[in-house]
Protein backbone atom coordinates (compact mmCIF):
# COMPACT_ATOMS: atom_id res chain seq x y z
CA UNK A 1 0.00 0.00 0.00
CA UNK A 2 1.47 3.36 -1.06
CA UNK A 3 -0.33 6.33 0.40
CA UNK A 4 -1.17 9.58 -1.40
CA UNK A 5 1.45 12.31 -0.92
CA UNK A 6 3.97 9.60 0.01
CA UNK A 7 7.49 10.69 0.82
CA UNK A 8 10.35 8.85 -0.87
CA UNK A 9 11.58 7.42 2.43
CA UNK A 10 8.15 6.32 3.71
CA UNK A 11 7.97 2.56 4.28
CA UNK A 12 11.71 1.97 4.07
CA UNK A 13 14.53 0.62 6.21
CA UNK A 14 17.98 2.17 5.76
CA UNK A 15 20.92 0.05 7.01
CA UNK A 16 24.02 1.90 8.18
CA UNK A 17 27.31 1.38 9.95
CA UNK A 18 29.26 3.61 12.33
CA UNK A 19 32.79 2.74 11.29
CA UNK A 20 34.50 4.53 14.17
CA UNK A 21 32.49 2.62 16.78
CA UNK A 22 32.02 -0.84 15.20
CA UNK A 23 28.27 -0.35 15.46
CA UNK A 24 25.68 -1.20 12.83
CA UNK A 25 22.11 -0.05 12.71
CA UNK A 26 18.95 0.68 10.79
CA UNK A 27 16.60 3.63 10.39
CA UNK A 28 12.98 2.67 9.66
CA UNK A 29 10.02 4.79 8.56
CA UNK A 30 6.55 3.24 8.32
CA UNK A 31 3.51 5.02 6.93
CA UNK A 32 1.40 3.11 4.41
CA UNK A 33 2.52 -0.20 5.92
CA UNK A 34 1.16 0.81 9.31
CA UNK A 35 -2.08 2.07 7.79
CA UNK A 36 -2.47 -1.24 5.96
CA UNK A 37 -2.01 -3.14 9.21
CA UNK A 38 -4.23 -1.06 11.48
CA UNK A 39 -7.12 -0.28 9.13
CA UNK A 40 -8.05 -3.98 9.04
CA UNK A 41 -9.14 -3.90 12.69
CA UNK A 42 -11.04 -1.84 15.22
CA UNK A 43 -8.34 -1.79 17.87
CA UNK A 44 -8.61 0.33 21.04
CA UNK A 45 -5.93 3.03 21.17
CA UNK A 46 -3.56 1.15 23.56
CA UNK A 47 -3.73 -1.95 21.33
CA UNK A 48 -3.04 0.16 18.22
CA UNK A 49 0.06 1.55 19.91
CA UNK A 50 1.34 -1.91 20.81
CA UNK A 51 0.79 -3.20 17.27
CA UNK A 52 2.51 -0.11 15.84
CA UNK A 53 5.52 -0.62 18.12
CA UNK A 54 5.70 -4.32 17.25
CA UNK A 55 5.50 -3.61 13.51
CA UNK A 56 8.29 -1.05 13.77
CA UNK A 57 10.49 -3.49 15.68
CA UNK A 58 9.76 -6.13 13.05
CA UNK A 59 10.87 -3.83 10.23
CA UNK A 60 14.09 -2.91 12.03
CA UNK A 61 15.02 -6.47 12.97
CA UNK A 62 13.73 -8.10 9.78
CA UNK A 63 15.93 -6.14 7.41
CA UNK A 64 18.86 -8.42 8.24
CA UNK A 65 17.25 -11.68 7.10
CA UNK A 66 18.07 -13.20 3.73
CA UNK A 67 15.99 -13.39 0.57
CA UNK A 68 12.82 -15.46 0.95
CA UNK A 69 13.34 -16.00 4.70
CA UNK A 70 10.59 -15.20 7.17
CA UNK A 71 11.00 -13.45 10.53
CA UNK A 72 8.20 -13.56 13.09
CA UNK A 73 7.93 -11.66 16.35
CA UNK A 74 5.31 -12.76 18.83
CA UNK A 75 4.10 -11.69 22.26
CA UNK A 76 2.00 -14.05 24.40
CA UNK A 77 0.68 -12.76 27.72
CA UNK A 78 -1.96 -13.28 30.39
CA UNK A 79 -3.04 -9.64 30.18
CA UNK A 80 -5.80 -7.85 28.30
CA UNK A 81 -3.72 -8.15 25.11
CA UNK A 82 -3.27 -11.89 24.82
CA UNK A 83 -1.13 -12.02 21.71
CA UNK A 84 0.58 -9.81 19.15
CA UNK A 85 1.96 -11.53 16.06
CA UNK A 86 3.99 -10.02 13.24
CA UNK A 87 5.62 -11.50 10.14
CA UNK A 88 8.36 -10.06 7.95
CA UNK A 89 8.85 -11.75 4.59
CA UNK A 90 12.24 -11.15 3.03
CA UNK A 91 12.23 -9.99 -0.61
CA UNK A 92 11.85 -12.71 -3.22
CA UNK A 93 14.53 -11.04 -5.36
CA UNK A 94 17.16 -8.33 -4.86
CA UNK A 95 15.60 -4.89 -5.12
CA UNK A 96 12.08 -6.15 -4.39
CA UNK A 97 10.19 -4.89 -1.31
CA UNK A 98 9.89 -6.91 1.87
CA UNK A 99 6.40 -7.49 3.28
CA UNK A 100 5.06 -7.02 6.80
CA UNK A 101 1.80 -8.06 8.42
CA UNK A 102 0.62 -7.93 12.05
CA UNK A 103 -2.39 -8.44 14.28
CA UNK A 104 -3.34 -8.56 17.96
CA UNK A 105 -5.72 -10.75 19.94
CA UNK A 106 -7.19 -9.03 23.00
CA UNK A 107 -10.02 -9.00 25.51
CA UNK A 108 -11.83 -5.72 24.86
CA UNK A 109 -13.51 -5.73 28.28
CA UNK A 110 -10.12 -5.81 30.02
CA UNK A 111 -8.43 -3.06 28.00
CA UNK A 112 -8.09 0.11 30.12
CA UNK A 113 -6.89 3.69 29.68
CA UNK A 114 -3.54 2.74 31.21
CA UNK A 115 -0.31 2.85 29.23
CA UNK A 116 -0.10 0.38 26.32
CA UNK A 117 2.56 -1.81 27.95
CA UNK A 118 0.35 -2.12 31.04
CA UNK A 119 -2.19 -4.01 28.90
CA UNK A 120 0.27 -6.91 28.84
CA UNK A 121 0.62 -9.39 31.65
CA UNK A 122 3.10 -12.11 32.48
CA UNK A 123 4.29 -13.80 29.33
CA UNK A 124 7.05 -13.93 26.77
CA UNK A 125 8.49 -12.16 23.75
CA UNK A 126 9.56 -14.55 20.98
CA UNK A 127 11.66 -14.26 17.84
CA UNK A 128 11.31 -16.93 15.15
CA UNK A 129 13.19 -17.29 11.86
CA UNK A 130 12.02 -19.63 9.09
CA UNK A 131 14.81 -20.22 6.57
CA UNK A 132 12.61 -22.18 4.18
CA UNK A 133 11.77 -25.76 3.33
CA UNK A 134 14.20 -28.34 4.66
CA UNK A 135 15.72 -25.98 7.24
CA UNK A 136 15.03 -26.15 10.97
CA UNK A 137 13.29 -22.99 12.22
CA UNK A 138 15.02 -20.93 14.92
CA UNK A 139 13.21 -19.65 18.00
CA UNK A 140 14.34 -17.60 20.97
CA UNK A 141 12.27 -16.20 23.82
CA UNK A 142 12.62 -13.73 26.68
CA UNK A 143 10.17 -12.69 29.43
CA UNK A 144 7.93 -9.66 29.08
CA UNK A 145 9.86 -7.03 31.06
CA UNK A 146 11.42 -3.60 30.89
CA UNK A 147 8.38 -1.38 30.34
CA UNK A 148 8.17 -1.57 26.54
CA UNK A 149 8.25 -4.01 23.66
CA UNK A 150 11.49 -2.34 22.56
CA UNK A 151 13.02 -3.21 25.95
CA UNK A 152 11.88 -6.81 25.48
CA UNK A 153 13.63 -6.92 22.10
CA UNK A 154 16.80 -5.43 23.61
CA UNK A 155 16.73 -8.09 26.34
CA UNK A 156 16.25 -10.81 23.72
CA UNK A 157 19.36 -9.76 21.79
CA UNK A 158 21.45 -9.51 24.96
CA UNK A 159 20.16 -12.79 26.38
CA UNK A 160 19.92 -15.00 23.29
CA UNK A 161 22.41 -13.46 20.86
CA UNK A 162 24.82 -11.70 23.27
CA UNK A 163 24.56 -8.59 21.10
CA UNK A 164 24.26 -5.14 22.73
CA UNK A 165 21.20 -3.61 21.07
CA UNK A 166 19.30 -0.35 21.47
CA UNK A 167 16.03 0.90 19.94
CA UNK A 168 14.70 4.44 19.84
CA UNK A 169 11.13 4.44 18.54
CA UNK A 170 8.32 6.91 17.98
CA UNK A 171 4.85 6.26 16.60
CA UNK A 172 1.42 7.85 16.65
CA UNK A 173 -1.26 9.66 14.72
CA UNK A 174 0.04 12.36 12.36
CA UNK A 175 -1.91 15.36 11.06
CA UNK A 176 -0.53 16.94 7.89
CA UNK A 177 -1.87 19.49 5.42
CA UNK A 178 -4.15 18.09 2.69
CA UNK A 179 -4.25 14.68 4.33
CA UNK A 180 -6.45 12.87 6.83
CA UNK A 181 -5.02 11.88 10.19
CA UNK A 182 -2.95 8.73 9.78
CA UNK A 183 -0.39 6.62 11.60
CA UNK A 184 3.29 7.29 11.15
CA UNK A 185 6.19 5.52 12.84
CA UNK A 186 9.95 5.84 12.82
CA UNK A 187 12.85 4.39 14.71
CA UNK A 188 16.57 3.76 14.96
CA UNK A 189 18.22 0.49 15.94
CA UNK A 190 21.84 0.27 17.10
CA UNK A 191 23.74 -2.98 17.52
CA UNK A 192 27.35 -3.52 18.49
CA UNK A 193 29.10 -5.73 15.97
CA UNK A 194 30.41 -8.94 17.57
CA UNK A 195 34.18 -9.37 17.81
CA UNK A 196 34.92 -11.83 20.56
CA UNK A 197 33.11 -14.06 23.00
CA UNK A 198 31.24 -11.86 25.48
CA UNK A 199 31.98 -11.94 29.17
CA UNK A 200 28.65 -13.19 30.49
CA UNK A 201 28.04 -12.86 34.20
CA UNK A 202 27.55 -16.25 35.82
CA UNK A 203 25.29 -14.79 38.51
CA UNK A 204 22.92 -13.32 35.93
CA UNK A 205 22.48 -9.99 34.21
CA UNK A 206 21.88 -6.47 35.44
CA UNK A 207 18.49 -6.12 33.73
CA UNK A 208 14.99 -6.62 35.12
CA UNK A 209 14.38 -10.18 36.38
CA UNK A 210 18.13 -10.81 36.15
CA UNK A 211 18.14 -10.61 32.35
CA UNK A 212 21.32 -9.69 30.53
CA UNK A 213 21.60 -6.09 29.38
CA UNK A 214 23.88 -4.43 26.82
CA UNK A 215 26.56 -3.55 29.36
CA UNK A 216 26.74 -7.21 30.45
CA UNK A 217 27.84 -8.46 27.03
CA UNK A 218 30.39 -5.82 26.03
CA UNK A 219 33.83 -7.43 26.17
CA UNK A 220 36.22 -4.48 26.61
CA UNK A 221 36.49 -0.91 27.88
CA UNK A 222 36.83 0.35 24.31
CA UNK A 223 33.61 -1.38 23.29
CA UNK A 224 31.81 0.02 26.32
CA UNK A 225 33.08 3.53 25.58
CA UNK A 226 32.02 3.33 21.92
CA UNK A 227 28.63 1.91 22.85
CA UNK A 228 27.97 4.52 25.52
CA UNK A 229 28.98 7.37 23.19
CA UNK A 230 26.66 6.16 20.41
CA UNK A 231 23.79 5.81 22.88
CA UNK A 232 24.33 9.32 24.23
CA UNK A 233 24.17 10.64 20.67
CA UNK A 234 21.00 8.64 19.99
CA UNK A 235 19.44 10.06 23.16
CA UNK A 236 19.53 13.50 21.49
CA UNK A 237 17.11 12.44 18.75
CA UNK A 238 13.83 14.37 18.65
CA UNK A 239 10.43 12.84 18.02
CA UNK A 240 9.84 14.81 14.82
CA UNK A 241 13.21 13.67 13.49
CA UNK A 242 12.05 10.07 13.83
CA UNK A 243 8.58 10.39 12.32
CA UNK A 244 8.29 13.86 10.79
CA UNK A 245 8.09 14.29 7.00
CA UNK A 246 10.93 16.80 6.72
CA UNK A 247 14.06 14.93 7.89
CA UNK A 248 15.38 12.20 5.59
CA UNK A 249 16.99 9.14 7.24
CA UNK A 250 20.40 10.07 5.78
CA UNK A 251 20.10 13.60 7.19
CA UNK A 252 19.17 12.16 10.56
CA UNK A 253 22.26 9.95 10.62
CA UNK A 254 24.53 12.87 9.78
CA UNK A 255 22.89 15.01 12.47
CA UNK A 256 23.23 12.31 15.13
CA UNK A 257 26.44 10.51 14.27
CA UNK A 258 28.61 12.66 11.98
CA UNK A 259 31.65 12.16 14.23
CA UNK A 260 31.14 8.39 14.13
CA UNK A 261 31.63 8.29 10.33
CA UNK A 262 28.23 6.84 9.33
CA UNK A 263 28.15 4.76 6.15
CA UNK A 264 24.81 3.84 4.55
CA UNK A 265 23.82 0.88 2.40
CA UNK A 266 20.94 0.23 0.01
CA UNK A 267 17.54 1.24 1.35
CA UNK A 268 15.06 -1.63 1.72
CA UNK A 269 11.44 -0.83 0.75
CA UNK A 270 8.73 -2.56 2.79
CA UNK A 271 5.03 -3.04 2.05
CA UNK A 272 2.00 -4.37 3.85
CA UNK A 273 1.45 -7.88 2.56
CA UNK A 274 -0.34 -11.07 3.50
CA UNK A 275 0.27 -14.63 2.31
CA UNK A 276 -3.19 -16.01 2.99
CA UNK A 277 -4.94 -17.92 0.16
CA UNK A 278 -7.62 -20.53 -0.49
CA UNK A 279 -4.92 -23.18 -0.74
CA UNK A 280 -3.46 -22.22 2.64
CA UNK A 281 -6.92 -22.33 4.23
CA UNK A 282 -7.47 -25.80 2.78
CA UNK A 283 -4.08 -26.87 4.10
CA UNK A 284 -4.90 -25.61 7.60
CA UNK A 285 -8.19 -27.56 7.53
CA UNK A 286 -6.56 -30.76 6.28
CA UNK A 287 -6.14 -32.08 9.84
CA UNK A 288 -9.92 -32.36 10.34
CA UNK A 289 -12.16 -35.32 9.58
CA UNK A 290 -15.40 -35.12 7.62
CA UNK A 291 -17.28 -35.21 10.95
CA UNK A 292 -15.28 -32.24 12.22
CA UNK A 293 -15.83 -30.36 8.97
CA UNK A 294 -19.56 -30.96 9.24
CA UNK A 295 -19.58 -29.21 12.62
CA UNK A 296 -17.84 -26.21 11.03
CA UNK A 297 -20.31 -26.00 8.15
CA UNK A 298 -22.73 -23.06 8.21
CA UNK A 299 -26.46 -23.28 7.60
CA UNK A 300 -25.96 -22.30 3.97
CA UNK A 301 -23.56 -25.18 3.43
CA UNK A 302 -20.21 -23.40 3.55
CA UNK A 303 -17.05 -23.64 5.62
CA UNK A 304 -15.83 -20.13 6.31
CA UNK A 305 -12.50 -18.75 7.46
CA UNK A 306 -11.20 -15.23 8.10
CA UNK A 307 -7.58 -14.11 7.94
CA UNK A 308 -6.65 -12.36 11.18
CA UNK A 309 -3.90 -10.39 9.44
CA UNK A 310 -5.64 -8.86 6.42
CA UNK A 311 -9.35 -9.51 7.03
CA UNK A 312 -9.85 -11.67 3.93
CA UNK A 313 -12.97 -13.86 4.12
CA UNK A 314 -13.03 -17.33 2.59
CA UNK A 315 -15.99 -19.58 1.83
CA UNK A 316 -15.30 -23.18 0.87
CA UNK A 317 -17.31 -26.23 -0.15
CA UNK A 318 -17.17 -28.71 2.78
CA UNK A 319 -16.50 -31.52 0.32
CA UNK A 320 -13.17 -29.93 -0.63
CA UNK A 321 -11.65 -29.58 2.84
CA UNK A 322 -10.43 -31.97 5.51
CA UNK A 323 -8.28 -35.06 5.11
CA UNK A 324 -11.27 -37.02 3.77
CA UNK A 325 -12.12 -34.42 1.12
CA UNK A 326 -13.08 -35.78 -2.27
CA UNK A 327 -11.89 -32.61 -4.02
CA UNK A 328 -15.18 -32.14 -5.81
Amino acid sequence: MITPNAIVWDDTVLPFQLDRSDIRGRVARLDGVLSGILQQHDYPAPVEALVAEMALLTALVGQTIKLRWKLSLQVQTKGAVRMIATDYYGPTEEGEPARIRAYASFDRDRVTDAAPFDQLGDGYFAVMIDQGEGMKPYQGITPIAGGSLAACAEAYFAQSEQLPTRFSLKFGQSIEADRDAHWRAGGVMLQHMPKASPLVREEGGSGEQGLLAAQDVLSSEDESENWNRANILLDSVEDLELIGPSVAPTELLVRLFHEEQPRVFDMQPVRFGCTCSVDRVRQSLSIYSAKDIQKMTTEDGKVTADCQFCGAHYQLDPATVGFEADGG
